[in-house]
């Protein structure tokens, strides 16, 4: 009979820790390595300007006169291409209406990251992030990027011109404002 109580308080003590153990919700595992970077600026206005947009809007407003689905003509081999600059040995890894697609998403892109807080224009100054201008800017680049990728799927010569200059427009609304000023000084500081 003892044997029997003992293993009675056993099985009662057994399931109080258990029920206890149980209530605890099990603390979230700390990982940083899952979670991703930050996101942050790394360069300047200028910077992020100049690498993304204006390279791959060139390459949509190429579309005007170059069809991208046309047939390539070999490339002298003193060329830059055949040198391996800009247009050079990985300009053909991603080619013809494929890259013009890029392009288009790489523009949408772009607003994301002129958007992100702490960037520094080229002269040190703040992103006016707050300015109306600044967010009609970068709202009207992710619509003309998403009007060149619709157009750059569809494969229409026409509609690249068309959108061309809806690409056009979008970076003119900062442009003027912000880039087109008469030093380099006041960049980033809104033009009444």
């Amino acid at each position: 009979m003892r044997f029997v109580r003992i293993l009675f308080a056993f099985l009662i003590v057994a399931a109080v820790v258990g029920c206890q153990q149980a209530q605890q919700a099990p603390a979230p595992a700390a990982t940083t390595a899952s979670a991703g970077p930050a996101a942050q600026p790394y360069g300047s206005l200028a910077e992020v300007m100049r690498g993304i947009p204006f390279p791959n809007s060139n390459i949509i407003f190429d579309t005007q006169t170059n069809d991208p689905g046309a047939a390539k003509k070999p490339t002298d081999k003193s060329s830059t291409a055949a040198a391996g600059g800009a247009t050079g040995v990985y300009s053909s890894v991603y080619s013809g209406w494929q890259a013009v697609e890029q392009s288009a998403v790489a523009l949408s892109e772009t607003a994301n990251l002129v958007m992100i807080p702490g960037r520094k224009c080229e002269n040190g100054l703040p992103v006016p992030l707050n300015d109306e201008t600044f967010k009609k800017g970068a709202k009207a680049l992710v619509e003309a990027g998403q009007a060149a990728y619709k157009a750059a799927k569809s494969k229409n010569v026409d509609a690249m011109v068309d959108v061309s200059g809806t690409v056009s427009d979008a970076c003119l609304i900062c442009h003027e404002k912000y880039r087109d000023v008469p030093t380099g000084k006041m960049r980033c500081v809104p033009i009444p």
